[in-house]
């Protein structure tokens, strides 16, 4: 295998390049001129300073070859300095790459061909960045999905989309500055996964060219994740008083955490402490939703049937009534608990309506105060230096 011999800034005017011939012209008795520099660059997150620079050329075939030599510069008007030796046809620069770049071979008896084409590190080739960023929370995941215009501006220089995130200051609307990578995809979409639900997380989306220019990012996001469930059975009270009852959330140890044996209990209809119950109307056999939990009310949520669970995206303000309301099949319904000074917000959508009973799907937003709900990719909270978010429901 190839490594690296050396790794080496020279200060002094005795070390600058005199024997390459900028022009990539031979190099006397040396060996062939080495062809086709590229790079690639390492992004870190800040557009304007990359985390390093790879460069790649053709290997010169011949037997003498001892090694390849990089010459660097900071600007047009400097001259090339030695930036480091190596046997192998690539070189990783670390830290903020210099301007331009040339490389040179060098064979077993010190001579050095001409230089190859010189490449110019520049930051204009960098991509449109997505305009918007949104996403829907799922159970202990959240999935975001942005405009593809990085992508449908440069198909050909496209290379991926990268993903970070941070904390998030739900109160003071911050977005943390540990920020983290998250992943990367060539699709304007991403999972996030193996999060803790209730901890809201901060998100931004940057777009990465085959060069390694790294765009500026998308909006900033916000979201939380939170848990849910599908098909979950509740039977009418007067048909089956046991099972006629359901509450989002009982802390049943006492300890103010969710656990997945806490959420989503299919209870007693006779118990207060239950968020609702289901009324079957003795004329037409109707359901009905009814609050229980004096802390407790419901209502609609928009006009109509609902696609989707993952369709009821954020909680609204007002408009909580302590009335019972129909159950209709497809409908979203989203349900405001306060208890004592804690706000939660829950939500289900009517999957089917029986006579005797009925299936819905339900979510719970356990983070107090938190108004997400839509299901769609231990952390410190943001410091007040944190940035805004501006993209946000």
């Amino acid at each position: 295998m190839r490594v690296l011999l050396s790794l080496v800034v020279l200060a002094t005017a005795a070390c600058q390049m005199s024997t390459v011939d900028n022009g990539g012209g031979g190099g006397g008795n040396g060996p062939s001129t080495p062809a086709n520099l590229t790079y690639q660059l390492e992004p870190s997150g800040d557009p304007s300073r990359p985390a390093g620079i790879l460069l790649l050329w053709d290997d010169v075939p011949d037997a003498g070859l001892a090694s390849y030599r990089i010459y660097s510069r900071a600007s047009t008007s400097g001259s090339f300095n030695l930036r480091g030796e190596t046997t192998s046809n690539t070189f990783h620069d670390n830290g903020v790459p210099h301007l331009q770049y040339l490389v040179t071979a060098v064979d077993v008896n010190g001579g050095e061909s001409g230089s190859s084409n010189v490449i110019t590190v520049d930051e204009r080739l960098q991509l449109e960045s997505p305009t918007w960023l949104t996403s829907i929370s799922l159970n202990g995941s959240i999935h975001l999905q942005w405009d593809d215009i990085s992508y449908l501006s440069a198909p050909t220089r496209f290379k991926w989309y990268r993903i970070y995130s941070t904390d998030y200051d739900l109160d003071a609307g911050l977005c943390g500055t540990s920020w983290v990578l998250e992943g990367t995809t060539v699709a304007p979409e991403f999972l996030a996964s193996a999060m803790t639900n209730g901890v809201p997380r901060c998100f931004g989306v940057s777009a990465v060219s085959r060069e390694g220019y790294e765009s500026l990012w998308s909006p900033l996001w916000q979201d939380t994740p939170r848990p849910d469930a599908r098909n979950t059975l509740v039977f009418a009270y007067n048909k089956n008083q046991a099972e006629s009852g359901f509450r989002f959330w009982q802390d049943v140890n006492g300890d103010g955490r969710t656990q997945a044996s806490e959420l989503g209990l299919v209870q007693d209809g006779n118990l207060t402490n239950i968020d609702f119950w289901i009324y079957q109307d003795p004329t037409d056999s109707t359901l009905w939703i009814v609050p229980e939990f004096s802390g407790t009310q419901i209502r609609e949520y928009g006009t109509g049937p609902v696609g989707d669970l993952t369709d009821i995206d954020f909680a609204p303000a007002s408009g909580y009534t302590r009335n019972m309301i129909q159950a209709v099949p497809g409908y979203g319904y989203v349900f405001q608990i306060v208890e004592g000074t804690t706000l939660r917000y829950g939500a289900l959508r009517v999957t089917h309506v029986g006579r005797d009973y009925l299936i819905l799907d339900w979510s719970f937003q356990t983070d107090p105060g938190n108004p997400e709900l839509q299901i769609r990719a231990g952390q410190s909270t943001a410091m007040a230096t944190g940035t805004g978010v501006t993209g946000s429901r």
